[in-house]
């Protein structure tokens, strides 16, 4: 048997072209970094919809029980709940409302077999308290608190509830992390608005 014999011309094209994959992948990994990056500035609801779909993946499947009661579990996506299939059912806005939920939060839905809906929050995220002011967008009649620059949706239930009028601060409930487009009414501070500051935006 004869002996391989690796010269010093072997070694270093051999480690020339370990380089230049090495460089490529780092190209590769770069290109989608930056594709992300644009995709989030794009798409400014997507980090909402990855963080949904998550907390999705971790709760279980619809299941029945002995009485025929189907029970599903899936995350509140600030006006519905969105189940391990992807599907969307209701919250009626009353109950996210006075529960004071949170996109991002855990539920679990039993419909009975009549067809009622009963929810229950099993998984609430940590959350976090912000002060705003209460505006309308003209546009949609939509009511927004703006905190710092940026609007966050509310329910409409949780306004009449609280009376809120244009111009009111606003105390809501966020997620403690990531990006959320929908905040949770938890108090309203009462100082009436004028023709003059209507909040119309």
């Amino acid at each position: 048997m004869e002996d391989t014999i690796i010269t010093p011309a072997d070694t270093a094209e051999s480690t020339s072209a370990e380089a230049e994959e090495f460089v490529q992948l780092i190209d590769d990994v770069s290109a989608k970094l930056g594709r992300l990056r644009q995709l989030v500035n794009d798409q400014p609801n997507l980090v909402t919809a990855v963080r949904t779909r998550s907390r999705t993946a971790s709760v279980t499947a619809p299941v029945s029980d002995e009485d025929g009661m189907r029970v599903i579990e899936g995350a509140f996506d600030g006006q519905n709940m969105v189940g391990p299939d992807g599907k969307q059912y209701s919250v009626p806005a009353n109950y996210a409302s006075k529960s004071k939920l949170v996109e991002g939060d855990v539920l679990k839905l039993t419909i009975t077999r009549d067809g009622s809906f009963i929810y229950k929050q099993i998984g609430p995220i940590e959350r976090q308290r912000l002060i705003g002011q209460l505006i309308r967008d003209e546009t949609t009649g939509e009511f927004k608190v703006m905190v710092d620059g940026r609007g966050y949706k509310v329910l409409l239930a949780s306004i009449t509830y609280f009376k809120g009028e244009v111009g009111d601060e606003v105390v809501i409930l966020v997620p403690q992390e990531g990006e959320t487009r929908w905040a949770a009414v938890e108090n309203i501070i009462k100082h009436g608005s004028t023709e003059a500051d209507t909040g119309v935006v």
